[in-house]
Formats: C-alpha cells, structure tokens, sequence
C-alpha cells in the first residue's frame, strides 16, 4: 500500500460480482491493455491468477481493416482466458467500425476504445487522447461502433488533457448517450503521461456523474491500493497495469483482502512455474527466435525482488533457445526450492 493512500478503517465485504453488459467477471479486477506487453501468454498467466477481466494490447483499427496480419495476431485467443476484451484505437468513425465488428468475430467478448493513450505516434494520428479534444468526432466514432455490436462496449480515457480540463466528464456523457457499456478511467493528464500522481477524485467525480459501470486505473502497486480506491471512490472494479508486470499475484491478493482475508503475496515456488509455463507458452505461440527475444525484457520483469534475480536479468539479455530459457529458470528455482521444500505448485 502507498504511503499516500492508507487503508480505510473499516474494510467493505460483500463486493459483488462486476458485471459490463451482460458478461460477468468473478471478480472486481481488470488486467490494463499494455502495449507490448498483454499478448496471449501474458494474459493466460494474469487469468491463472484469478483476474477478473483481461484485455489484448491496443490494436489499430486501420491496421485491421488494411490486413496486416501483425495486427490481426494481437487478437490471438485462448478459452481459458475469457472472458477477453479486445481494444482499438483509430480515429476514423468508418473503420472504427469495421475493425470493431473484426474483433467481435474473432472472438471479443467486450470491445474497448481506447481515448487514453498520450504517445506521439499515436497522437499524431488524431487517436487515443487526441480524441478527447473532439467531441464530435468520439460521438460519430461511438456510435458507428455501437450500431455494428452486438457485444458490450467499454472505453479507456485520461482525465484531460490538462489539469482543469473537464474533458472525461463530456466524453463520459457523451458515451453514456451512445450505448457504451461501461468507462475506465486514468485519472492523469495526457500531458502527465504516467508522471506525477494519479487523482483518483476523478475518479469519485465520475461515477457520481454517470449510472454506467465505472474501473478505476491508476497508480495501484498493492491489494490495499485497490481496496482503498474501491471504497473511496465508489467504482465498480479496479484496472491494474504495471504491478502485473512482476506481481502478477496481485490479482489473488486484491480477492483475498476484499473478502477480509489475508493476501499470501509472492509465492516464489509458484511465481517461477508460472513463469515456466509462461515461457513454455511465449516459445510456442511466437516460435524459438522471436520468443526468446520477447522474453530477454519480459522475463527481467517478472524475476524483480527475487534471490538471484540481477544476475538473470544479466543472462537473459542474449536468450536464445528455449532450452536456455529453462534452465536458467531452474538455476532460479534452486536456492528456492532448497528453503521451501514442501513446495509442489500446480499451474497456477
């Protein structure tokens, strides 16, 4: 838990299932589409964890629609993983719609819009955060979005684009009018990126503006972060994003202390068969060469706080086989294996 954001006195209980539409999640929690980061066996990991809700990485909707078969594997999906939501991000109504009805056949059970992302690229396109600064257009997008669905429709938005703009609540009105199933908020600026703090009052304001499902996002690194901005702001669920990237359990432990129970934290026996079938998983769907690349930074991430882990990070940056890949796992696992020797996790 932050330092600035301690826990409430009295813990709720009896959170209720979060529902979007009419797909319920077990559970108040969603995995944050990351950019380069929640592919299919990210995800498949994250689920096995116990997240709620788990969404791909933002996918262009022109590059659907123009048949770039990189872009069309970003929406590659598992039955254990539902259910899945898929976010776009364009700035043409027209093929906003078309690539929305493309994630739904290939398998969407929510479709996402992203009106959050501040990175130039994609700014200077006139999508992600740039849209908040038309309102017009979002509607047009909105609603041609709508028409083509017959699944729930969610969007992901900043709170402006600066400090004193009201940008979340008009687009939020205006989402509320066009059909859309439920908001997430990030409560910074797209001037902030992802300095400074994130305001979850914001988030407060918004859901007492709009009767939609509202997730907050934002600066949440414990289980207590998350019971705290579920109590202080009234939101419907909470979006995790880069804890998940070396505390995947996150998610179990947000459950655990939601039903007043103790969070067990990191379980480093069952962290590293995770990651071992995590491994297992990146090889197979990428195949050897561009999996052991994706896995020199990725599984970096994922080793942070334990024994050992500097010197992996340092014979992971040349991976290349999937034999290397194990074994250095196994040189992890055992000095892990030697203090906790009852030890026999299952795939998580």
């Amino acid at each position: 838990m932050t330092e600035e954001n301690p826990s409430p006195e009295n813990k709720p209980i009896g959170f209720k299932p979060f529902t979007i539409g009419n797909i319920q999640m077990g559970q108040p929690t969603v995995l944050a589409p990351l950019a380069g980061v929640t592919d299919l066996p990210f995800r498949r990991m994250v689920k096995g964890f116990g997240c709620g809700l788990v969404c791909s990485e933002m996918v262009s909707a022109n590059g659907l629609v123009y048949g770039s078969e990189k872009t069309r594997q970003l929406m590659a999906s598992h039955s254990d993983e539902s259910p899945l939501c898929i976010q776009i991000f364009g700035s043409d109504p027209a093929i906003m719609a078309e690539a929305a009805a493309m994630a739904q056949d290939a398998g969407a059970h929510i479709l996402d819009i992203n009106f959050g992302c501040s990175v130039r690229k994609v700014l200077k396109s006139g999508s992600g955060s740039a849209l908040m600064q038309e309102p017009e257009k979002a509607a047009a997008i909105l609603s041609r979005v709508r028409r083509v669905l017959s699944i729930p429709l969610t969007i992901k938005m900043r709170s402006g684009w600066t400090a004193d703009a009201k940008d979340a609540l008009t687009l939020a009105r205006i989402a509320e009018d066009c059909g859309v199933n439920a908001l997430t908020l990030h409560p910074r600026t797209a001037r902030q990126g992802f300095g400074g703090r994130a305001d979850w009052s914001r988030i407060k304001e918004l859901k007492r503006l709009v009767t939609l499902p509202v997730i907050g996002n934002g600066d949440i690194l414990t289980p207590e972060d998350a019971l705290f901005m579920l109590v202080s702001t009234g939101c419907d669920a909470v979006m995790i994003g880069r804890a998940a990237l070396h505390s995947p359990h996150i998610f179990r432990d947000i459950h655990a202390i939601l039903s007043e129970q103790t969070p067990g934290g990191r379980n480093p026996a069952e962290h590293l068969a995770a990651m071992g079938h995590y491994i297992e998983d990146t090889l197979t769907f990428y195949g050897e060469e561009t999996g052991c690349r994706i896995l020199r930074s990725r599984l970096g991430w994922l080793v942070k706080g334990l024994p050992g882990s500097t010197r992996f990070r340092s014979r992971t940056s040349s991976l290349s086989s999937r034999e290397e890949a194990l074994a250095l796992l196994a040189d992890l696992h055992k000095p892990i294996i030697m203090t906790e020797p009852d030890s026999a996790p299952e795939k998580p």
